[in-house]
């Protein structure tokens, strides 16, 4: 335990971070830290590395076979994100969730390669801590700076439009994040709520009937391919960020893909489309589920709305237990590249939206 700045609730409204609480417990908490040391740091950085390499491998791989069926994609939805992967539409972030305990190698739990979040609070609230807590000392952090690089090679008209559903502090507060960093990086970024996107017949226009010519959506491409025009987006001339592709790399299935292509790699955990085949205890995930929802693992199992697509049973590697916490890293991929990480813990082995963000820095080594 280390005591947390006692205006921290303040600098957090002052940041416009509007949910460092959550019904009334911290989300945001600085009464603990990670501390790392820049070999440490390396490790993780050459993980995400190389672990970005695989999974694009993956996508590639899935794409020559047409292998909708394995990933739990519906054949009518799959020409559009082979077709989005054929034009290499280019991708602006993702965060791939690790387990590690600074032994061995890190291994990837998951991809979330589509709608990430704890964006803004890896990105800005733990630097701005930084510079009050440990002015002296670095972060494994430059997710801000990567973003606004990033918007320029996204190869996008000068208007990008910002998307995500109402009612959500967290969602609203990484989008208005993100739109910030467009409008950096001298795009015109707009903001409107999924349920005022139209359509026109032809086109998917904003409120004021504008065309929207690109959007960046915190909205899942497999609820939005579900959605009213669902089937009018492969018509339409909007580029959307994330692409369509990465639906590959969202859903658990590609897990089971990349341990058949990529079988005792040091950085992945045996994971199979059937129960059985690990060697050992095995965990349970939907497809595309989210937020620790619908899991089965050793003494452990949520309920939750997912699963009707399948599931994919990986080997249960127990997240480190430290002094009764169970952090992950989630490592942050801007443009293809490594560039941060942040840490979630939980009072429990399965990683939800509640769970804790903490800090982290580490220190030069001499």
């Amino acid at each position: 335990m280390i005591p947390p700045r006692h205006d921290w609730r303040d600098r957090a409204r002052e940041l416009d971070f509007s949910y460092a609480e959550i019904a009334g417990e911290p989300y945001w908490d600085e009464t603990a830290c990670w501390e790392f040391t820049a070999a440490e740091v390396d490790v993780l950085d050459d993980t995400l590395a190389e672990l970005e390499r695989l999974t694009r491998l993956a996508a590639a791989e899935a794409v020559k076979r047409g292998d909708h069926a394995s990933l739990g994609i519906p054949a009518a939805v799959w020409p559009l994100l082979a077709r989005s992967w054929e034009r290499q539409e280019p991708s602006l972030y993702g965060r791939m969730d690790l387990r590690w305990d600074g032994t061995g190698p890190p291994k990837l739990l998951e991809y979330n390669a589509d709608t990430p979040t704890s964006l803004f609070e890896s990105s800005v609230v733990q630097w701005e801590w930084l510079r009050c807590a440990y002015p002296d000392a670095d972060q494994f952090n430059s997710i801000h700076e990567a973003l606004i690089a990033a918007w320029p090679t996204m190869r996008l008209p000068g208007q990008v439009h910002f998307t995500c559903m109402r009612d959500s502090d967290e969602d609203r507060g990484n989008v208005d994040y993100l739109r910030d960093t467009a409008i950096q990086a001298g795009l015109d970024a707009s903001f409107l709520f999924v349920d005022e996107i139209g359509w026109d017949g032809r086109r998917f226009v904003d409120l004021a009937r504008n065309e929207i010519r690109a959007i960046f959506k915190l909205y899942p491409w497999e609820f939005l391919l579900r959605d009213r025009f669902g089937n009018d987006i492969a018509g339409a001339a909007t580029r959307w960020i994330e692409p369509a592709w990465r639906l590959l790399l969202s859903g658990k299935g590609i897990l089971a893909l990349l341990w058949e292509m990529f079988p005792d790699h040091p950085n992945l955990l045996p994971a199979f489309r059937e129960a059985g085949r690990t060697g050992g205890p095995e965990i349970r995930k939907p497809l595309f589920g989210r937020e620790g929802a619908n899991i089965t693992a050793p003494g452990v199992t949520t309920d939750g709305p997912y699963g009707g697509e399948g599931y994919v049973w990986q080997q249960w590697a127990e997240l480190p237990c430290i002094d009764g916490n169970y952090p992950v890293i989630g490592g942050w991929i801007i443009g293809g590249q490594s560039h941060g990480i942040g840490i979630r813990e939980d009072k429990t082995p399965i990683t939800r939206d509640t769970s804790r963000f903490v800090p982290h820095y580490f220190k030069s080594e001499p």
